[in-house]
């Protein structure tokens, strides 16, 4: 595993202090969580494009309808 060091403001760490806090995780584990989001929306997004490339739309819009559910849920 790797270690990632990360300069912050410190009124935003103060802020993710507190949202860890209120999901009674820490912020190790919500920074890992917010991480895992990013690359699924970065994932999401470069399958789309492919198939935008491709010409399949239907395909495209199921891609981004999946995402909305994801990040819905």
């Amino acid at each position: 595993m790797a270690t990632l060091t990360v300069r912050l403001p410190d009124d935003k760490h103060l802020r993710l202090k507190a949202l860890a806090k209120r999901k009674h995780i820490s912020v190790n584990k919500l920074l890992e969580e917010l991480s895992t989001q990013a690359i699924a929306e970065f994932d999401a997004e470069s399958r789309f494009r492919a198939m935008a490339v491709k010409g399949s739309i239907e395909k495209g819009l199921d891609v981004l309808d999946r995402l909305d559910n994801a990040l819905q849920g």
